[in-house]
């Protein structure tokens, strides 16, 4: 397989494949090993015993003793190989799956809003150190022991083949009958973990209105069928281990009747007899071993193919040429955009054009596409078609790291993270106090953030804490204001503030204009719109009519007087 073929995950394993067969190598010599206890057993039945000699006794013991302590070194090494592979695969995938489960969330618009790509490696890893895989290492030296019982005696080696035999075909009956309940449970428990996250992330919500004991049942729901499917893959791997096991000691009690009966017939000696019995059970502990941890190998086979399939389907980022700092031109090219993984336009012919510090109001009823095209701007979703412009340059070939600091976001839902309230206004990047400070004034929350216990260094949570509605909505803004933006993009800024609030924030919109950065305001209340420069109306997806705010103010009075003549002509007087 070459490297332009293999996904991340696939390389990281590549890269480790050294570690891979030194394990394997000293899985060799382990096994080899392994036939200590055996050749210690034959050559006390055949030659102590039948010698009576001590120093032949204590050389076999002492021999028998260095093997041991050789073999348990070369596993803690085996082990400690592992151990540091898995490790190294999470060092060398954790930021990328970072990237890729971000990147996820936001392509789906937060419908896939969750940490199971970085979970599921957390479990790839632990799989990793477990006696699971030490048995799929161990079972290719499996023909080792089956040789020198066909060494000992043919009938050993052919009853060791056909126990191997039976043991397989139980392991693929094992396969067959419970990997498919274990991966649908898995899923729905993925599923599961996902919808109760987002229920604790609106438990005031759910409490104040009476939801939880639907919310409940809906969720038990889910729960019960995922123990119903686990309990029905444990009770048929359960049935294949009990199979299995009975079947490796009854095997092994019958190679000792086996060993007797050649005893009997001179064809075998003693030690022959009990060394048998001990080899078979060695030969078939790597099976019996893999069937009984099938269910961690099916979760971890499903974990390997989830991450897989992200990091595929969300390839790594380009490096892209640094590009001088933009002065906020923006220029929408007849765009057509659909929410990702969708063929079906939400917005569709939209042009317009903002030259740096011209401000711009989106207006128009719900559903009309606003939020969605805001998206678009800020090169969260790709377009269908058309193109989206920042100073000249597609909005998807700027590096999103070097970009960022130039561009400020207030989105419709606010969303703090935890850490100080200074943190969250410097964007967790390196704190400048004055244009932290700065950046409060010119939002307003400057004196609001004094008052408070620890001012800026209160600690706040990922739902604002102690912070009210206009509260949290004010320090957005700061953080949308923080730095040296170009682009400021305010998505229902004034949804949450009083009057007070509103005043605040025309100025900080006349601030902005003063300081040449360009700024689009997606709003429903019309009390903004006198303070910037244009206005772009949506209806159903499409560009109603954009242009200068006087222009369009006027248009849209004309037609609102226009239909209140109409509904008055259609109104039956009362008589």
């Amino acid at each position: 397989m070459s490297s332009t073929t293999r996904s991340d995950l696939q390389e990281a394993i590549w890269l480790c494949r050294g570690s891979f067969i030194a394990a394997g190598f000293f899985s060799l010599f382990i096994n080899f090993l392994m036939l200590a206890p055996a050749l210690y057993m034959l050559q006390l039945y055949d030659r102590v015993i039948t010698s009576g000699s001590e120093s032949t006794l204590l050389m076999l013991t002492l021999i028998m003793v260095v093997l041991f302590t050789t073999m348990g070194s070369l596993e803690w090494v085996r082990s400690q190989l592992l151990v540091r592979v898995s490790a190294r695969l999470e060092i060398v995938l954790n930021e990328r799956l970072f990237g890729a489960t971000f990147k996820q969330a936001l392509y789906s618009g937060g419908a896939k809003e969750s940490s199971q790509p970085l979970d599921d490696l957390a479990g790839l890893r632990q799989f990793l150190t477990s006696n699971g895989l030490i048995a799929f290492f161990d079972a290719p030296w499996m023909p080792i022991y089956i040789a020198v019982m066909f060494m000992f005696h043919q009938w050993y080696g052919w009853m060791a083949v056909a126990t191997v035999i039976v043991l397989s075909i139980l392991a693929l009956i094992n396969e067959k009958i419970s990997s498919k309940p274990i991966k649908e449970a898995n899923e729905l428990a993925i599923t599961g973990r996902g919808l109760v996250n987002k229920n604790l992330r609106n438990a005031e919500v759910v409490d104040s209105m009476g939801m939880l004991d639907g919310l409940r049942q809906r969720w038990l729901q889910g729960s019960n069928k995922i123990l119903f499917l686990h309990d029905k893959a444990s009770a048929r791997a359960s049935a294949i281990t009990s199979i299995s096991k009975t079947t490796r000691m009854m095997a092994q009690s019958l190679v000792l009747g086996l060993g007797a009966y050649l005893v009997l017939a001179q064809e075998l000696t003693p030690g022959l007899m009990i060394a048998g019995s001990i080899l078979l059970g060695r030969a078939l502990a790597p099976i019996d071993l893999m069937i009984g941890s099938w269910k961690g190998f099916v979760a971890a086979r499903g974990q390997y193919h989830r991450l897989n399939e992200v990091l595929l389907k969300i390839p790594k980022d380009k490096e892209k040429m640094a590009l001088p700092a933009p002065a906020g031109e923006i220029s929408v090219d007849n765009i057509v955009i659909a929410p990702p993984g969708s063929r079906s336009p939400v917005v569709r012919g939209v042009t317009l054009s903002l030259s740096p510090g011209e401000s711009l109001g989106i207006i128009g009823p719900s559903a009309a596409g606003k939020s969605t095209l805001a998206r678009a701007i800020l090169g969260i979703w790709p377009a269908l078609s058309g193109k989206v412009r920042l100073d000249g340059v597609d909005v998807f070939d700027w590096d999103r790291t070097e970009l960022g600091p130039y561009i400020g976001y207030l989105p419709q839902d606010i969303e703090l993270f935890e850490g100080t309230i200074a943190e969250n206004i410097s964007r967790f990047g390196e704190l400048d106090p004055d244009a932290v400070v700065a950046a409060a004034k010119l939002a307003d929350v400057h004196e609001m953030i004094l008052g408070l216990a620890e001012g800026y260094d209160t600690v706040i949570g990922a739902a604002g804490g102690v912070l009210s509605g206009g509260q949290r909505q004010r320090i957005g803004l700061a953080r949308a204001v923080y730095g040296e933006p170009k682009l400021i993009l305010l998505d229902e800024p004034n949804s949450n503030l009083d009057e007070q609030g509103e005043i605040a924030l025309a100025k900080a919109l006349y601030a902005l204009k003063q300081n040449a950065v360009t700024v689009i305001i997606i709003t429903h209340r019309p009390a903004i719109l006198g303070v910037l420069d244009k206005i772009l109306l949506l209806k159903d997806g499409q560009m109603v009519t954009f242009g200068p705010r006087d222009e369009i103010l006027k248009q849209l009075q004309k037609k609102m007087q226009s239909t209140s003549k109409k509904t008055q002509a259609v109104t039956p007087v009362a008589v």
